[in-house]
Protein backbone atom coordinates (compact mmCIF):
# COMPACT_ATOMS: atom_id res chain seq x y z
CA UNK A 1 0.00 0.00 0.00
CA UNK A 2 1.07 3.60 -0.51
CA UNK A 3 1.54 6.27 2.16
CA UNK A 4 2.12 10.00 1.98
CA UNK A 5 2.96 12.03 5.09
CA UNK A 6 2.58 15.78 4.59
CA UNK A 7 3.16 18.75 6.91
CA UNK A 8 2.28 22.39 6.15
CA UNK A 9 5.97 22.96 5.32
CA UNK A 10 6.86 19.90 3.24
CA UNK A 11 6.25 16.29 2.27
CA UNK A 12 7.97 14.05 4.83
CA UNK A 13 7.57 10.68 3.15
CA UNK A 14 5.95 9.06 0.12
CA UNK A 15 6.31 5.41 -0.78
CA UNK A 16 5.14 1.82 -0.56
CA UNK A 17 4.83 0.25 2.89
CA UNK A 18 3.78 -3.01 4.53
CA UNK A 19 2.28 -1.56 7.72
CA UNK A 20 1.85 1.60 9.76
CA UNK A 21 1.04 2.36 13.40
CA UNK A 22 -0.51 5.72 14.30
CA UNK A 23 -0.99 7.61 17.59
CA UNK A 24 -4.77 7.99 17.36
CA UNK A 25 -6.63 10.40 19.61
CA UNK A 26 -8.45 7.45 21.23
CA UNK A 27 -5.40 5.14 21.21
CA UNK A 28 -2.82 3.71 18.86
CA UNK A 29 -3.96 1.73 15.83
CA UNK A 30 -2.34 -0.14 12.98
CA UNK A 31 -3.04 -0.30 9.26
CA UNK A 32 -2.25 -3.27 7.02
CA UNK A 33 -2.87 -3.96 3.33
CA UNK A 34 -6.56 -3.94 2.27
CA UNK A 35 -7.67 -2.09 5.44
CA UNK A 36 -11.22 -0.76 5.47
CA UNK A 37 -11.61 2.97 4.75
CA UNK A 38 -11.07 5.14 7.84
CA UNK A 39 -10.52 8.75 8.83
CA UNK A 40 -9.03 9.47 12.25
CA UNK A 41 -7.45 12.31 14.19
CA UNK A 42 -3.94 11.93 15.56
CA UNK A 43 -2.44 13.10 18.84
CA UNK A 44 1.18 13.93 19.60
CA UNK A 45 3.31 10.83 19.15
CA UNK A 46 5.14 8.66 16.65
CA UNK A 47 4.05 7.22 13.33
CA UNK A 48 5.88 3.92 12.81
CA UNK A 49 6.04 2.44 9.33
CA UNK A 50 7.61 -0.68 7.84
CA UNK A 51 8.54 -0.13 4.20
CA UNK A 52 8.47 -2.76 1.47
CA UNK A 53 12.09 -3.71 2.31
CA UNK A 54 11.11 -4.43 5.96
CA UNK A 55 12.93 -1.28 7.10
CA UNK A 56 11.28 0.47 10.07
CA UNK A 57 11.04 4.28 10.10
CA UNK A 58 9.57 6.61 12.74
CA UNK A 59 8.13 10.10 12.28
CA UNK A 60 7.23 12.28 15.27
CA UNK A 61 4.07 14.36 14.90
CA UNK A 62 2.31 16.94 17.05
CA UNK A 63 -1.12 15.82 15.81
CA UNK A 64 -3.05 15.68 12.57
CA UNK A 65 -5.46 13.61 10.50
CA UNK A 66 -5.06 10.30 8.67
CA UNK A 67 -7.24 8.97 5.85
CA UNK A 68 -7.11 5.40 4.56
CA UNK A 69 -8.91 4.49 1.33
CA UNK A 70 -8.23 2.00 -1.48
CA UNK A 71 -4.79 0.96 -0.13
CA UNK A 72 -3.63 4.59 0.05
CA UNK A 73 -2.84 6.40 3.31
CA UNK A 74 -2.68 10.18 3.45
CA UNK A 75 -1.43 11.81 6.65
CA UNK A 76 -1.82 15.55 7.20
CA UNK A 77 0.51 16.08 10.16
CA UNK A 78 1.42 18.99 12.36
Amino acid sequence: MEIEIITPEKSLYKGEIISAIFPGTDGSFGILNQHAPIISTLKKGDINIIDENNTPTTFSVEGGVVEVSNNKIIVLAE
